[in-house]
């Protein structure tokens, strides 16, 4: 059995050796993983995640952004997250401002922030 784990180096493990062969071999047991996964039916529960429907959330989502989008582009691409949940309210849409911008970020979406620019040294102490 091999199993192929993510990781920015990527392993082969193969149960029957009983080993691992890079800097991991030290913390965790080939043995143990394969004990997991193979109490586990992943195959069928991948397939099963892929064909439910989406879920609720995913589904309010595709729809607050199509209208993120728009109030967006409405305003010349310069509202960022809380102007737009303002706009949102406006309109009756129930939304919470994390939410918009969890939204906004997934999309690409920025807006113009007119605050200073962040300080990225701090001067010298005067003595």
């Amino acid at each position: 059995m091999s199993i192929r784990l993510s990781s920015p180096q990527s392993w082969t493990v193969h149960c029957d050796e009983g080993r691992l062969h890079r800097p991991v071999q030290g913390e965790f047991g080939v043995q143990p993983i394969c004990d997991v996964l193979a109490e586990t039916d992943a195959p069928s529960t991948y397939y099963a995640a892929h064909s439910r429907p989406p879920s609720a959330r995913t589904l309010r989502d595709e729809q607050l952004t199509e209208e993120i989008r728009r109030i967006h582009a409405d305003n010349y691409g310069v509202y960022e997250a809380r102007k737009i949940h303002a706009a949102l309210v406006r309109e009756g849409v129930e939304v919470a401002r994390c939410t918009v911008e969890r939204l906004m970020r997934a999309a690409g979406l920025r807006g113009v922030i007119r605050a200073k620019s962040p300080r990225t040294t701090r001067p010298a102490p005067r003595d």
